[in-house]
């Protein structure tokens, strides 16, 4: 049986090198502060609600004080999501 050829394989060649392309960030050193701060806010609003039995932050808004809390809290999430 006659023998196959062997074929000469091609040096290898890396790849050419491409160029560092440069990526512009934003500033963003705002958004951690202003979200630790707004959850830390609407947490103390419904701590101060629940402690003063009702009387504090806003006696008119009664129940609704809860809300606002958690309004502050979904605010820091809706911060939260500038955050890279």
């Amino acid at each position: 049986m006659p023998k196959s050829r062997i074929r000469k394989k091609a040096d290898f060649t890396p790849p050419p090198t491409k160029q560092a392309t440069t990526i512009k960030l934003t500033n963003r050193s705002w958004v951690a502060p202003v979200m630790l701060a707004l959850f830390l806010i609407g947490l103390a609003w419904i701590v101060v609600f629940y402690v003063t039995e009702g009387d504090l932050p806003i006696d008119a808004l009664g129940n609704w004080n809860i809300v606002v809390g958690f309004g502050f809290i979904a605010g820091g999430f809706g911060v939260s999501t500038q955050w890279k």
